[in-house]
Order: structure tokens, then C-alpha cells, then sequence
């Protein structure tokens, strides 16, 4: 068209001349021009009201085809228009020409032109920026530009896009500084950690389920939460005071929207399955290792005539015996909507889950109620949920997990037996020379069963006491009652009549447990804007949180019949314990932001609990956090893809009640024999010293973090950097014989641990169109540091085979992998006689075939020091052998939908931490006679120098070789 026009213009325009008669006929034209124009507007005016148009229509969410109640439709430039009914409908009276604005809370502006149409239905398209402008913090909500804290946000339909049977599972790689680990069977709950390890003591984050503080979340439904929020710093946590250093994680589930009735309903089926197998021997090359002097003294299952029908039977593998094809399914309805003054959804949901261990399982039935009641400025309401929860988790026998027991069993045993009681088939030890148990029969003779009932909610209810002020008062509970049955049945499965495994009576043990935490809130909060820009919100709360916990544990034999699983008199044990904790908080919140753009929050809680002496019963837990919204500077306006820059920093104190209750006091321990007057008696005595000062694990935080958006905040960035402090960690110290002090230790405040680390999230939604696509990545790092144990220079945490496995030492990360370093093998006994003067031979009984042991250090100096190699082999050569922390965790989300049809890929990992990987012991390490990898085959013997060596007795760190 712009060619065109210049064409035409060069030929009228430049071509043509002009005429002293075309002058004269533009002239006597000019009033005939007028007088049309003149025309034209009077029958304009006297004709207008045939152009007006009555409109109608509906007004829907362009994704889900849902009705908006409450939409605007404002003629542009007027104040006339109409607001959409329950089910989105519209009427007005509108002129051909005019332009009709729709708007409404998250959804982009649409405007729309009137012609001759008298329907027209608008659909409007999310607002990517105003999606996720509210979040839900501490007591209250905020909008996402005025928030100063490190928040991290997962929606609902990250949480459903994944097939869990627990929701804390889903939340595996969703956001930065967030680890998570499942493990075991179905429905047990997975390992949390937010910004990596804070404390040696219980290190598990915060729950809140719609301000309820819960015990977990594994027995919330996924499809009843709407959003998660991970509260990480000070500024956000801190709010929690005593509960907060190890982070928050905020549960906001669904709530009913005012409309028409909607039903909701969702199903999948599923199936999962291990095919990973470790590569064991088989029996032809079992019984060539068995057979080998080197390994053992060969069994006579071996070398006696009699029992070589034995060795003709199974070819066993053990391991594909156990696992199985794991079924799981869903299904979920919901019903909600609402008015104009109320609100509901009510849910219902079944989950049901099959291990990929046989037996193994997990079933949960949910229910959950939420509603909202308004009149006038009085607001109440409730979330009440119950779940009916039953498990079979892996069991576990004679000190061994059940892969241990697959890994090392005979592959020449057959896994059943009628004749034996039981019907199963084990070995018998003095003849097949191990142990092993028959994993199988752990797996189906046995019964397991785990059972659950829990309630938890709140009633609320808030009254506008004027413009700005509210009083809102919640009372919450958590009801949680477990009933664990156990039922181990009389078995032979020793063939040979020597009882290798054998049970001559059935042990039944019933125990059940309740857990009971009510929890009671008020708080005013004042929230105004003056002069147009200061924007004031304050908080005052006071709160007490009780929790009542007992625990009965009951057990009893029965040598008659295994039909009876009920408990009787017979060899019956009983104990049964009761636990009380009690908490009160005071909290004061300031938060103020200039124009948005300037933003200040503060807060300060004071809490007492029940878990600490009378000397330190109260904590105070201070925040402060600031914030600057550059892109709302004014000399950012030319910057047209920018839609948000925010500058975020935020210091404070946070705490750990998470200890054990009574640790304060002098406790008491039963059941010990004395002799008075020749006669053993039964008494008490003191079990732990009392420690009046014991106080509160007190965590400092600091967070410097960056936000960017642009596009509309299509394109998203934040960034993180932190670093917490932990001090007065609680830890147990050594007391002097001379007390009298059964434990041998008493509590103290005494250890300090940093940890810092560098978080990333970047992502990009795209949300126009029927084809919608995003893609999140979210990186987090995390290192952390010993920095005090309290004057002692290290302690053993954990051993593994009675060796060390992990360990604390000022200087070093928690929990660090600890033992020997190794530097091939001894080839021949002059080898172990030569090295290191023979030391590692005098003192570790070393002999061709083991490894050599690095000399890594002698005895400390006076300082607590290394001194250096010192040419000698013994316990001061252990040192640092892994670090169990990565270097980095990663999570990416890619999702994409299309007329309905969506597509979900995730990806989560973690890279650079170190594994101790204890199954290359029971594979490779030939202790004694066992079923093993079939590395065994190319061990090292004296005419062999292969890469595997024999432990001989005192254990050791894996390393390359292995």
C-alpha cells in the first residue's frame, strides 16, 4: 500500500498542473463541501438513537472456558457499564462505536468495539504478572512487589503433574533451596531440607496448612492445595520465631469461588517398576567361589557327597523374587462455588499405591470441607480435612534391610518349602555356612500393617472493627491417631533340623500412639494508605500451640497356633508414655512501602516454651528486611521490556524448638538390679543431669536477593545469595563418672554451624494463544561449616559394621564421610612387612590382599593439630574420605497445553556430593560366606592380583578399587 500511495501521489500530484479555471471550480466548490458536511451532522444527530445497540453477553477465562463473575464492562471514556452475575452474564445499552473495556483481578484489559452484533461474549486472557501477585506469608498475604523476603512458590498444577501418593513428595526439584529425598515404601514421607542443614538436631522445616502449624503434610490430598509457598529467610520464617530456622513451608488449599456449581473430577492409573538388578552370582559360580580356601573354609554343602542333591536344585535370584510391578490409581471430585456472601468446595479423594516390593503398599481415603460466610464486615469460615491412611512398609529382620538379605542369600535355595513349617525354605548354617534369611517369607508370612486416622482445620472468624482495622481470631487442631499391628507366626525354614531360622512361637504386637496439637490465634492488623502513597500495614498477635503425645506399645507370645493374632498374658511386655509441650507468642509486624517503590518490614516475636529451663524459658526472635522496586523509578520508563526489578535484603533471628521434651530436667530410669541383703531388687535411678539453662537454638540469617521480570514478566529471574549462622546447638557432653549419671551425658547448648549458598530461578511463560508453553529452572548451592562443638575437636555420629561412618569436626561439613584412604593393594607379605615399617601389619593385622592405608597424620598437638604423617599406621590416618552435601541441586519444568491436551516434563538431580554406597560391602568386601557381585570372580588371590580384596575383620571406606 505505501508504494501505491506514493505512486498515485507522484502522478496527481507532481504531474498535473494547476489551471486558473481549476482554482475557480475549487472555489465555488468550498460551499457546496460545507453544506454537506453540514447535512451530514444534523441527520446525525436526529437519527442517533437508531444507532443504539442493547449488548449482551458472557464473559469466560479464555483457558477453561469457566464463567467471571464480577468482570467490569465499562464503556470507554464514560462511567456507565455493568458487572457480570454468578454465571459471567452482561447487559447494557452501548452506541454503534463505541468501545467496551473488560477487566477483571488477573486478567488482562480486553476492549472491544459495538457494532451491529447485540451478543457478544468476551474472553479474557490471564495476567502472567498478576497470577502470582498475592502470596501467602505468615498470618497474612502480601503482594508479590511489596514483598522484601527470599518466597518460593509452587501451584497447584506443579503438584498434580506428578503421580504421588503424598504430597510433599511433588515438591522434589520445584524450587530453589528446597531438597527433597523420597524414601521406602509408598505413603512414607520423604526427607525435607530447606538451604541444606542447619542444626544437628531435627533439621525438618515448618508446616502450615491454612495457618494451622501441622506435623507434616503427608497426609494432605495434592488436589485439595491451591498453592505452596517456602518461606527461606529471616524476613519470611522469622515471623514462626521458635519453629522458623529450618524454613517455613506455607500450605494454601482450594476454596470455593462465587459462580455456579462446578464439579470437578480427576482419575490416573499408573504402574512403576524397578528393572535395576545387582549382577550376583549364580549357582554354578557360587559354588566355585565357595569352593575357593582362599574365601573361606568351603562349606559341606560343598564338599560332603550327602548333600549334593542340595546344589541340584533352584537357580534362585533373589532379587527378582521381591520386586514386582507396582500398580497405583486416583481419583478426586470436588464441588464448589458460592454467592455473593458465601463460599464452599467440598472434595473427596482415594489414592491407592503398590510398592515395587511385593506386600508393600499404601491407601489413603480424604475428605475436606471449606467454606466462608460474609455479613456485613463480620467474615467466618473453616477448613476442616480428615484422612484415612493404611500402609505396609518394608519390613526389615535380624539387623539387615530386605535387599541385604536378597543380595547375600544362596542362589541354589529354593524359595519355598511345603514341608517346612511355614512353607518356606532358608539355610541352614552348619551346613550351607551362612545365614541369610529367605527374604521372601520376610515379605509374606509376616503381616505389617500400619493404620491412620487424622483431622486437622480451623475455625475463623473476622470482624472490620472500622476502615482498615481488623480482628481475626483461629482456633486449629491436629488430631493424629496411628495403630501399628505386627504379627511375626511360628516358621522352620531350616530343612535340616538346625534352626538356622526358626520361630517356636508367634510374637503379636499391637501399638498405638496419638498426637494432638491445638493451636489458638488473635491478631489485629491495620492496613492503610495515605496521601496516595504511604502504605502502612501492621500486625499484633498473641498465640498458644499445646500438643499432648502418648504412645503405647503392648506384646505377647503365642506357642499354640499362629490363627490367633490377639494379645494374651503369655511372656507379655507393656509400656506406654506420655509426652506435654506448651508455647506462647507474642509477634509485632511493620510493614511500609513508598509508592511501591521503597519497601521497609519489620518484626519482632517473643516466644516460651515448655522444652527449656526455667533460666532461658523465653526467646526473642528480631527481623528486618528492606526492598527497592527500581523499574517503578521514573528513569526506568523508556526501559519497555522491563516489568519488574526489585533489590531485596533482609537480616534476623530465627529459632529450634525441635528438641527432645524434659531434656531440661533430671530424668529417671527403671528397671535396675541392685543387691540388698543377698537378694536382687528392682529400682530407679537418675537416667540424665538436669540442665536449668538449657535454651533456644537460635539461627541468624542473612539474604541479599534480585528479582527480574520482563515482557510482562514473561521472562522471569531471581537470584539469592544467603548465609546463616546457627548457634547454642543442642548436644549431649560427657559428665564425670563421679555423678553417678546412668546416661554418662547431660544437654548443652554448645555447638555452632554455618551455612551459605547461592540460589537461581529463571523462567518463561507464554500464555497467548490456544498453545500455551513454559519452561522453570530452578539451581541452588549450599556449603556448610562446623564452627564450634563446643571444645571438643570432633564426634562420631554414626558407624557402620562398628567402624566410623560420619562425623562433626570444627573446620569441616556436617555429617562428613570419615575412614581410611587406600593406595592399592599388598601383593605379597613382604609387601605388608616393608611398608611403613610393618606398622599397618602390627596394628591392623594386615596381609597380602588388603589394601594399603595412606599415613595421613599423627597424634594432634597441643593445639588439637595435625602433626603430619608420621610414619606409622593407626587410628589418627582416618580422616575426611567424602562429603555427603552436593555441589549443586537442579529442577526443570516443561510444560505445554493445547485445546485442552497438556504435556508435563520434569527434570530434578543433584551433582558432586559423595555416596556411601554400604551394598559394595555386601557385594565385594567377602567378610565371611555370602551370595556376591560377581566382581568376587576376579578377586585378588596370590596368583591373581585382581582389583577386589578381602576385609578381614576391621572394615573400611570404599574407594576406587572397589
Amino acid at each position: 500500500m505505501l508504494s501505491i500511495y506514493l505512486s498515485n501521489r507522484a502522478f496527481f500530484g507532481k504531474h498535473i498542473r494547476r489551471t486558473p479555471i481549476m482554482k475557480l471550480a475549487k472555489l465555488l466548490a468550498l460551499p457546496m463541501v460545507f453544506a454537506f458536511l453540514l447535512g451530514t451532522a444534523t441527520y446525525a444527530s436526529t437519527t442517533s438513537h437508531l444507532l443504539q445497540v442493547s449488548v449482551s453477553g458472557t464473559v469466560t477465562d479464555a483457558s477453561t472456558g469457566e464463567p467471571l463473575p464480577g468482570a467490569n464492562v465499562v464503556i470507554k471514556g464514560t462511567t456507565q457499564g455493568a458487572v457480570t452475575d454468578l454465571q459471567g452474564n452482561y447487559s447494557l445499552s452501548a452506541e454503534q462505536g463505541d468501545v467496551l473495556v473488560i477487566s477483571y483481578v488477573g486478567y488482562l484489559n480486553k476492549e472491544v468495539t459495538v457494532g451491529t452484533a447485540t451478543v457478544i461474549n468476551i474472553e479474557l486472557e490471564p495476567d502472567i504478572m498478576s497470577l502470582d501477585e498475592i502470596v501467602v506469608v505468615g498470618y497474612g498475604t502480601q503482594r508479590r512487589t511489596e514483598v522484601t523476603g527470599a518466597i518460593a512458590s509452587v501451584s497447584s498444577e506443579d503438584i498434580t503433574a506428578v503421580p504421588v501418593s503424598t504430597a510433599d513428595q511433588a515438591l522434589q526439584g520445584r524450587a530453589a533451596g528446597l531438597t527433597v529425598i523420597n524414601n521406602g515404601s509408598p505413603g512414607t514421607s520423604p526427607t525435607v531440607r530447606i538451604r541444606g542443614l542447619s542444626t544437628v538436631n531435627n533439621m525438618d522445616p515448618l508446616y502450615v496448612i491454612d495457618g494451622v502449624i501441622a506435623a507434616g503434610m503427608g497426609n494432605l490430598n495434592p488436589s485439595d492445595i491451591e498453592s505452596i509457598e517456602i518461606l527461606k529467610d529471616a524476613s519470611t520464617a522469622a515471623i514462626y520465631g521458635s519453629q522458623g530456622s529450618n524454613g517455613v513451608i506455607m500450605i494454601t488449599t482450594k476454596k470455593g469461588i462465587p459462580g455456579r456449581v462446578k464439579v470437578d473430577l480427576d482419575a490416573y492409573w499408573g504402574t512403576q517398576w524397578n528393572n535395576n538388578r545387582y549382577d550376583v552370582l549364580n549357582v554354578e559360580q557360587y559354588i566355585e567361589y565357595a569352593s575357593s580356601p582362599d574365601v573361606t573354609t568351603p562349606p559341606p554343602v560343598i564338599t560332603d557327597p550327602q548333600y549334593a542333591s542340595r546344589l541340584s536344585g533352584a537357580e534362585t535370584n533373589w532379587q527378582d523374587e521381591i520386586y514386582q510391578s507396582g500398580f497405583m490409581h486416583n481419583y478426586d471430585v470436588a464441588v464448589s462455588g458460592g454467592g455473593d456472601n458465601s463460599t464452599y468446595r467440598i472434595s473427596g479423594g482415594y489414592v491407592g499405591q503398590d510398592g515395587i516390593i511385593k506386600t508393600t503398599g499404601f491407601e489413603r481415603y480424604n475428605f475436606r470441607a471449606n467454606s466462608e460466610f460474609k455479613r456485613d464486615r463480620l467474615k467466618v469460615g473453616e477448613n476442616m480435612a480428615v484422612a484415612f491412611g493404611s500402609q505396609v512398609p518394608e519390613p526389615s529382620s535380624g539387623g539387615r534391610s530386605l535387599l541385604e538379605h536378597a543380595i547375600k542369600s544362596a542362589p541354589y535355595l529354593p524359595v519355598y518349602n511345603p514341608s517346612n513349617l511355614g512353607g518356606f525354605q532358608g539355610p541352614s548354617s552348619p551346613i550351607d555356612g551362612q545365614d541369610a534369611e529367605n527374604p521372601v517369607r520376610i515379605l509374606e508370612l509376616n503381616s505389617y500393617n500400619v493404620t491412620s486416622t487424622s483431622i486437622i482445620g480451623n475455625l475463623y472468624a473476622e470482624l472490620e472493627l472500622f476502615e482498615g482495622l481488623k480482628f481475626k481470631s483461629v482456633a486449629g487442631v491436629e488430631d493424629i491417631k496411628l495403630n501399628d499391628d505386627q504379627f511375626y507366626p511360628m516358621y522352620n525354614d531350616d530343612d535340616l533340623g538346625n534352626s538356622t531360622h526358626a520361630a517356636t512361637s508367634a510374637t503379636i504386637y499391637k501399638n498405638r500412639s496419638t498426637y494432638r496439637s491445638e493451636i489458638f490465634t488473635n491478631f489485629l492488623n491495620y492496613s492503610k494508605t495515605f496521601a496516595g502513597k504511604h502504605n502502612v500495614e501492621v500486625l499484633a498477635l498473641v498465640e498458644y500451640n499445646s500438643i499432648d503425645k502418648t504412645r503405647t506399645d503392648a506384646r505377647s507370645l503365642n506357642a499354640i497356633t499362629n490363627d490367633v493374632k490377639e494379645l494374651s498374658n503369655t511372656s507379655s511386655n507393656l509400656a506406654s508414655r506420655t509426652t506435654e509441650y506448651g508455647r506462647i507468642s507474642y509477634l509485632g509486624r511493620l510493614n511500609y512501602n513508598y509508592d511501591q517503590k521503597y519497601l521497609i518490614a519489620a518484626s519482632y516475636r517473643a516466644d516460651a516454651s515448655s522444652r527449656f529451663g526455667k533460666n532461658n524459658r523465653w526467646g526473642y526472635f528480631p527481623s528486618f528486611a528492606a526492598g527497592w522496586n527500581i523499574y517503578k523509578e521514573s528513569f526506568m520508563d523508556n526501559v519497555g521490556a522491563l516489568s519488574n526489578l526489585k533489590l531485596r535484603y533482609s537480616w534476623g533471628k530465627a529459632g529450634n524448638d525441635k528438641i527432645g521434651d524434659y531434656a531440661y530436667a533430671t530424668t529417671l530410669t527403671s528397671n535396675m538390679n541392685y543387691v540388698i541383703n543377698d537378694a536382687a531388687v528392682t529400682g530407679t535411678t537418675v537416667s540424665g543431669a538436669a540442665n536449668p539453662d538449657l535454651k533456644w537454638e537460635e539461627t541468624t540469617m542473612t539474604n541479599i536477593g534480585l528479582d527480574l521480570g520482563l515482557m510482562n514478566n514473561q521472562v522471569t529471574l531471581t537470584a539469592e545469595y544467603y548465609k546463616n549462622t546457627s548457634d547454642d546447638l543442642l548436644m549431649a557432653l560427657t559428665t564425670a563418672p563421679s555423678l553417678g549419671v546412668f546416661s554418662g551425658s547431660k544437654s548443652a547448648n554448645v555447638g555452632s554451624v554455618q551455612t551459605q549458598g547461592l540460589e537461581f530461578q529463571a523462567g518463561y511463560n507464554d500464555y497467548e494463544g490456544d498453545f500455551h508453553w513454559s519452561a522453570n529452572l530452578n539451581m541452588g548451592t549450599f556449603k556448610n561449616e562446623v564452627l564450634s562443638l563446643g571444645g571438643l575437636e570432633s564426634v562420631t555420629i554414626s558407624q557402620f559394621e562398628n567402624e566410623p561412618l560420619t562425623r562433626l569436626e570444627v573446620g569441616e561439613p556436617l555429617f562428613y564421610f570419615y575412614g581410611w584412604q587406600f593406595d592399592g593393594i599388598f601383593q605379597t607379605q613382604s609387601e605388608v612387612d616393608n611398608y611403613m615399617g610393618g606398622s599397618q601389619r602390627d596394628n591392623l593385622a594386615a596381609a597380602p590382599g588388603d589394601f594399603r592405608i595412606v599415613d595421613v597424620a599423627g597424634p594432634k598437638d597441643a593445639n588439637g593439630n595435625a602433626t603430619g604423617p608420621d610414619g606409622v599406621i593407626d587410628d589418627n590416618d582416618r580422616t575426611k574420605i567424602g562429603n555427603p552435601f552436593p555441589d549443586f541441586t537442579l529442577g526443570l519444568n516443561l510444560n505445554a497445553s493445547y485445546m485442552g491436551f497438556d504435556l508435563d516434563v520434569f527434570v530434578q538431580g543433584i551433582y558432586g556430593n559423595d555416596v556411601y554406597n554400604t551394598n559394595i560391602y555386601d557385594l565385594e568386601g567377602m567378610p565371611r560366606l555370602f551370595n556376591s557381585g560377581v566382581a568376587v570372580l576376579d578377586r585378588w588371590t596370590t596368583t591373581n592380583g585382581g582389583s577386589c580384596r578381602r576385609i578381614r575383620g576391621w572394615g573400611c571406606s570404599p574407594c576406587s578399587a572397589c
